[in-house]
């Protein structure tokens, strides 16, 4: 193997920083959270989501790990990842207010001790690309909870409650970018949700009709497939 050249270093370890910059994102998540600017929050969890969603694209073409073998991009994403997906969105439902002031930090307690056992599960992705028990997308439990559902305090905690309960069924959700069944229809549903979660962001505090259904009838679609995977589709 020939010895890589100044270039191909300097393009793998762009896309290590790349990577790294979703935990710059998600402080800036932060502040917004703390500064109770939820759309300003979400559209940072947002961009921590795009980046999660390419990076890997430019580390297969700028062939990263052959080039920095000593570097484990893996380690990188499980760290921002966690942080991202489980730690921020936890301080979001907590300054939220989403539930009772009783059970506030009890329930961000528990989104944080699930997500940390969930990461710890072997098995976590199946060998057919499908994720084992609801993954750690505690972003998108908030997103739905601020931004498109107007649940009672109540029904929020309930809800907090089946999300992390379903971390350890082994239902099998499926993970877009690698469906192997209705591939075409996943990723177009994914693509939906991707431009109109933005959209319902700009407009909050406002709820345009139409947008709140395109998303619920997202939430329902990678529902209803999860259910059918899990059940009717023999192994």
């Amino acid at each position: 193997m020939t010895k890589p050249t100044l270039l191909e270093k300097s393009l793998a370890w762009s896309v290590h920083i790349f990577t790294a910059s979703g935990l710059l994102a998600g402080f800036m998540a932060i502040l917004a959270v703390q500064a109770h600017n939820w759309r300003s929050a979400m559209f940072w969890l947002l961009a921590c989501l795009v980046i999660d969603g390419i990076d890997g694209t430019f580390a297969r073409l700028f062939r990263v790990k052959e080039v920095l073998p000593y570097m484990d991009g893996k380690t990188i994403d499980y760290v921002i990842d966690f942080s991202t997906y489980a730690i921020i969105p936890a301080y979001f439902f907590y300054e939220a207010e989403l539930v009772a002031q009783d059970w506030r930090l009890p329930l961000t307690f528990l989104i944080l001790i699930v997500s940390a056992l969930y990461y710890g599960k072997e098995g976590m992705v199946s060998d057919d690309n499908y994720f084992i028990g609801f993954p750690v997308l505690w972003n998108m439990v908030v997103y739905y909870l601020v931004f498109v559902l107007d649940c009672s305090p109540l029904m929020n905690g309930l809800l907090v409650l089946l999300f992390a309960m379903l971390h350890f069924v082994p239902i099998k959700f499926a993970y877009p970018s690698q469906a192997s069944r209705l591939k075409g229809l996943t990723i177009a549903a994914s693509l939906i949700f991707l431009i109109a979660l933005p959209l319902t962001v700009y407009y909050y505090p406002e709820q345009p009709f139409w947008l709140k259904i395109m998303m619920l009838l997202n939430l329902v679609y990678f529902g209803g497939i999860a259910t059918w995977d899990t059940f009717f589709i023999k192994k």
